[in-house]
């Protein structure tokens, strides 16, 4: 359920003096219902937002670099050196090398700084270009900045999300809400 904003409080309020009948009608015309951000924001078949953000090199990466000459996996995750963006990560480099016979580049993306990124990379042997996004902007623009609980303490933050872009520059498959385990794996059979 989205979060409650000021005007619901007193609806609420009113509802629990008087019983809930008749107020969840109310209280819910004034709620933004929630919708797949991923797919308002990424469409298979339509054209990939362009992205241009500086890797751990401190070179500048485009997606635009990779049209019509590469498949594009992006992959968002939330942190450097986290339990989870670690064990994706690895199994990104694992299979970097199947990845690369059918035509794929690997882009990692996530808001940490390019000197975290460099750690990450040397720490962990990552073949493959990790993206700074400070500020989240394009998570933001992809729709997958999103609001997450942990441990009841409520943040911004990535959301797991992995696009296929076609050489030709368009969506091919999204990946949203990703759980760590074979997911990999699935990336790589999308790109058959």
């Amino acid at each position: 359920m989205p979060p409650v904003r000021r005007g619901q409080r007193a609806i609420i309020r009113a509802g629990r003096a008087s019983g809930f009948a008749g107020v969840w009608a109310a209280w819910s015309s004034e709620i933004t219902p929630w919708s797949d951000a991923v797919s308002d924001a990424l469409k298979v078949g339509e054209p990939a937002p362009e992205v241009s953000l500086v890797s751990d090199t401190g070179e500048t990466v485009s997606l635009s670099d990779f049209k019509d000459r590469q498949a594009v996996v992006l992959y968002f995750y939330p942190k450097d050196d986290t339990p989870g963006c670690t064990k994706e990560a690895c199994s990104f480099r694992d299979l970097s090398a199947e990845f690369a016979a059918k035509g794929a580049v690997i882009l990692g993306v996530s808001p940490d700084t390019t000197k975290s990124h460099v750690k990450f990379r040397d720490k962990f042997g990552l073949p493959f270009p990790l993206l700074s996004d400070p500020g989240a902007e394009v998570a933001q623009r992809f729709g997958i900045w999103v609001e997450k609980t942990h441990y009841g303490r409520k943040y911004m933050g990535v959301e797991r999300t992995t696009v296929v872009i076609g050489k030709d520059g368009t969506v091919k498959k999204v990946f949203p809400k990703v759980s760590v385990d074979g997911h990999v794996e699935d990336v790589l059979a999308a790109l058959d």
